[in-house]
């Protein structure tokens, strides 16, 4: 088995940045493998598979400790070893949050839009209200009015049970009048959504594994803890950008948009890497029942299907 040293170069950039955020990745790792196989692993054979990139035992420690603190992780003690689970709270904030990651590309349009109006909460509460709105991809079109072509309302329905705003805010649906191209409509995106800034940060996820998907498509025989490497930093780099992204429908993007390519990049590398990544993961991590269990059936409908 050969070591590729493009991603050789791409953990020792990952491990030299400062600071390292260990919390962030122990979430894509519990988001993209832990939780499909079960959601638990005990935290010294967590700590094994972090070593390697750059997280030593203490900021491992540390980072489980504020992830348990803020609601996300459970612990349960078997003997001397602490094993920690996703909670219910986590579970749910996971497979929102990943499922934007492997979802299919941009679902047709009907040209409605829904409306969140905060104008009965106080300053501190619409503050609130916004950011977790625009968590989920909405922009702000006016001081009290959030808006979304494509909102999954569950979620944001979720959301605002979260904040103890459901009976407090106005949720209304609009239907264009028009073109769904119009040029206004289009000013109105860049305004809301800051769309610059968000190609630039697609191009340089494009710029960073463009060469990673040619060196592995040309090798054989690819080594396991790499593509478990590869693919943890693959998502990693990819959810920093894509949960900035408002995920709008195709007709309000430049033709040339390039998050369109970084998820066909994100999707092709995953599938040629995700059998060895899981082979790695089966020899290396532990539950308080022995191995962890199989991926669930789910796992393999990740990007329309690995």
């Amino acid at each position: 088995m050969n070591k590729l040293r493009c991603i050789e170069e791409l953990v020792e950039e990952f491990k030299n940045q400062r600071p390292i955020r260990g919390g962030s990745l122990i979430i894509t790792i519990y988001g993209d493998a832990i939780s499909p196989r079960g959601g638990t692993v005990w935290l010294g054979s967590l700590i094994k598979l972090l070593e390697p990139l750059g997280l030593n035992q203490r900021l491992v420690r540390t980072s489980i400790f504020r992830l348990t603190k803020d609601g996300w992780l459970t612990s349960t003690q078997v003997g001397r070893r602490s094993f920690y689970s996703l909670t219910d709270t986590g579970r749910r904030r996971f497979e929102s949050a990943f499922r934007r990651i492997y979802a299919e590309l941009y679902p047709e349009w009907d040209g409605k839009w829904d409306l969140i109006i905060t104008t009965q909460l106080d300053n501190e509460l619409r503050k609130v209200v916004k950011k977790e709105l625009e968590w989920l991809g909405f922009g702000n079109i006016s001081p009290s009015v959030m808006a979304h072509p494509m909102a999954d309302m569950a979620e944001v329905n979720n959301t605002l049970q979260d904040v103890c705003v459901q009976n407090d805010v106005i949720h209304m649906e609009s239907e264009l009048s028009g073109s769904q191209t119009s040029a206004p409509l289009k000013e109105l995106v860049h305004e809301c959504w800051n769309l610059q800034k968000l190609t630039e940060d697609y191009q340089d996820f494009l710029e960073r594994f463009r060469p990673i998907l040619r060196a592995i498509e040309a090798e054989e025989d690819l080594d396991p803890e790499q593509c478990f490497q590869l693919r943890t930093l693959l998502i990693h780099h990819y959810r920093r950008v894509l949960l900035r992204d408002p995920q709008l429908p195709e007709k309000l993007l430049p033709a040339d948009w390039a998050g369109t390519s970084a998820r066909l990049l994100c999707r092709n590398i995953y599938r040629l890497i995700q059998h060895k990544a899981e082979q790695y993961l089966s020899q290396t991590q532990e539950t308080a029942d022995g191995a962890l269990p199989e991926p669930a059936p789910r796992f393999y409908k990740r990007f329309g299907g690995l």
